[in-house]
């Protein structure tokens, strides 16, 4: 699937909201968050789900198309009792893209892709038998970008990591290089979270543009702005794209030098991200 052809294909901010809170949906939407999702999972307790998935299909006919592009409907996790009627939920609504937690494996991804065959998909990385099967999550149907489950993951491997969880520096590399192994949208890091701490949001933003990330997740609308800032490109590398881009136009696709430089398809694609993140044409 080309994440050009999605709002969220290389969208930098993603707000949760609780599928339980139906009056924060048009909230979400209204914030700056270039996704939003409402989320089955977590933020649901189990004698809820089923109000949940009622909540959502009650609120679904008020969003308009647009909205709707922006939506993300976040499953139960594919092992638990929950997760069927939440496929059948994203169904009936033709939603446009669905996250699957603790992703672990290319048959469920399929799976889901074969019911769903309209709906983008972004598997979470959350436990250690995704990250183990990295590359074939990734390269499996519908898969638009994965989703690092970072405090989930912490748990599951038994890590007590530092405030920059630097423990899982190489989780986070292994998920950029998978990514780009698949020719699949960045990735997306996960939460902060803590809400009120700016220099630690920004800085983990910070660190995981950096790293290849192309979002990030965020848990409050306070994060939203602060993450936003930190993918946006700078004028300096927003210059150097769009000459680029001009440059690969004007050789028609062949080779071409810019600034010393060899411009070639990995450049160019490099380029068209660093203008479609900032909202240029």
């Amino acid at each position: 699937m080309n994440p050009l052809d999605t709002p969220i294909g290389f969208s930098s901010t993603f707000l949760f909201v609780p599928a339980t809170r139906p009056e924060r949906f048009a909230k979400a939407l209204d914030s700056s968050a270039d996704g939003v999702i409402i989320d089955l999972e977590d933020a649901v307790a189990e004698e809820d789900k089923e109000s949940a998935r009622a909540a959502i299909r009650s609120a679904w006919p008020k969003f308009t198309a647009e909205q709707k592009k922006r939506l993300i409907i976040r499953s139960n996790s594919p092992g638990s009792r929950f997760y069927a009627a939440d496929l059948i939920l994203v169904q009936e609504l033709d939603a446009a893209c669905l996250l699957i937690p603790k992703s672990e494996s290319l048959d469920q991804i399929n799976g889901a892709a074969q019911i769903l065959p309209n709906t983008a998909i972004i598997p979470m990385i959350e436990t250690a038998i995704g990250l183990d099967r990295l590359n074939e999550i990734a390269n499996s149907e519908q898969v638009l970008r994965l989703a690092l489950g970072n405090i989930d993951l912490q748990a599951d491997l038994g890590m007590v990591c530092d405030a920059q969880e630097t423990e899982l520096q190489t989780a986070r590399f292994q998920i950029v290089l998978a990514s780009r192994l698949a020719q699949i949208a960045p990735p997306i890091d996960g939460v902060t979270p803590s809400t009120d701490n700016i220099e630690r949001i920004t800085d983990d933003a910070e660190r995981a543009k950096r790293m290849g990330f192309g979002g990030k997740l965020c848990i409050h609308p306070k994060q939203v702005s602060l993450v936003k800032d930190s993918f946006m490109p700078t004028a300096a590398e927003l210059s150097w794209a769009q000459r680029v881009i001009e440059a690969d136009k004007s050789s028609k696709g062949g080779a071409v030098k810019l600034d010393g430089r060899m411009i070639d398809r990995p450049v160019v694609l490099l380029a068209q991200r660093t203008l479609a993140i900032a909202g240029k044409p």
